[in-house]
């Protein structure tokens, strides 16, 4: 895959924006996502929450961890510094759901992320060439000092792609500790190959 003219990825003999290339990738992730819910309602709660050395250290935190990162970049990319995942106590890991009106259990969290998907879904399709290259800002609160930082929107939506590609790795390997026979598909070229029957 190369740069061609005017922005565009070459790949073969097709070309595909780089909007396009971004709004592809989250197509994905949101695709992966679903799978893995569906993956984790087979799981009793005793397995939902068993501790694992990986990831956040259970299919449970890792899955709220995922779905607080993307509800925390959406609303950065929406302009919303100092956003919180309702539920979750600053300064701390997102998801980490130690305050109060959090997400009581798995069926409230598919609720709530198919809620954040559809918000997803909005902000690509509304999101235009010029903004890319745009600086977002986030305020983060580790250990009580607050820090600002600054990256490029592009940076932050691919980011968001790559974070939770990473953590749905760690999520398959801790369904398969807990026997899970069909484990879910979470690889970009799964879904191409489901698309093209």
């Amino acid at each position: 895959m190369r740069q061609g003219l005017n922005g565009y990825y070459t790949c073969g003999t097709t070309s595909m924006d780089v909007i396009s290339l971004i709004r592809r990738l989250h197509q994905h992730r949101i695709w992966a996502t679903r799978n893995l819910l569906e993956a984790a309602a087979q799981l009793s709660a005793e397995q939902l929450h068993a501790e694992f050395e990986i990831g956040q250290g259970s299919v449970w935190k890792s899955l709220m961890h995922m779905h607080a990162a993307e509800y925390v970049w959406l609303e950065t990319l929406m302009g919303n510094e100092s956003a919180l995942l309702p539920g979750d106590l600053p300064g701390m890991l997102p998801g980490n759901q130690r305050g109060e009106g959090g997400i009581k259990d798995l069926g409230d969290l598919r609720e709530k992320w198919a809620v954040l998907d559809n918000r997803w879904a909005q902000y690509l399709a509304d999101l235009a060439p010029a903004a890319l290259d745009e600086t977002v800002y986030r305020t983060r609160r580790p250990a009580g000092q607050e820090q600002r930082f600054g990256c490029r929107r592009s940076d932050g939506l691919l980011h968001v792609c790559t974070h939770a590609h990473y953590t749905s790795a760690q999520v398959v390997n801790m369904l398969r500790h807990c026997g899970i026979a069909k484990l879910p598909q979470v690889m970009l070229i799964a879904m191409a190959m489901m698309e093209a029957g």
